[in-house]
């Protein structure tokens, strides 16, 4: 994370916070905030809310959000991915891996990307830290 300090509470739980937490950290703005007490990690970027990391009935999850049309696809293709825990349910999804990992890295990593991403479209343009429609695109 640009800026910020590990701590021990911060080493990855899961496998699924492990490759979250991998991804926001070569994102552009980011930060780690602790609001709601040491077991709720929320990230931001320029102080909004992409991404959390918590546990649900003992089971580590990530909550990221997401456009509606994409997280009601994205709900009906794995049982992984539910409504946002403690969030809007239209706006944000739940990654529950629920004892079992049929979710794949780089799937996780782009949800990661396009929550981020999403956040930032929603900032004003002298705040954005890169360009939401042109990043992770080649050059040319």
């Amino acid at each position: 994370m640009a800026g910020s300090v590990r701590t021990p509470q911060d080493s990855p739980r899961t496998t699924l916070q492990e490759w979250s937490l991998e991804r926001s950290d070569e994102l552009p703005g980011t930060s780690l905030e602790y609001p709601f007490g040491p077991d709720f990690r929320v990230f931001r970027v320029r102080g909004k809310m992409f991404m959390a990391h918590t546990e649900m009935t003992g089971a580590p999850i990530v909550i990221l959000k997401a456009r509606p049309a994409d997280g009601t696809v994205l709900r009906e293709a794995y049982a992984e991915i539910t409504p946002g825990y403690h969030m809007n349910k239209r706006h944000w999804i739940t990654l529950n891996p629920g004892g079992r990992l049929e979710l794949d890295r780089q799937l996780v990593e782009d949800l990661v990307t396009e929550s981020y991403l999403l956040v930032v479209e929603g900032l004003p343009r002298a705040l954005r830290p890169v360009d939401p429609d042109t990043f992770g695109q080649p050059a040319g």
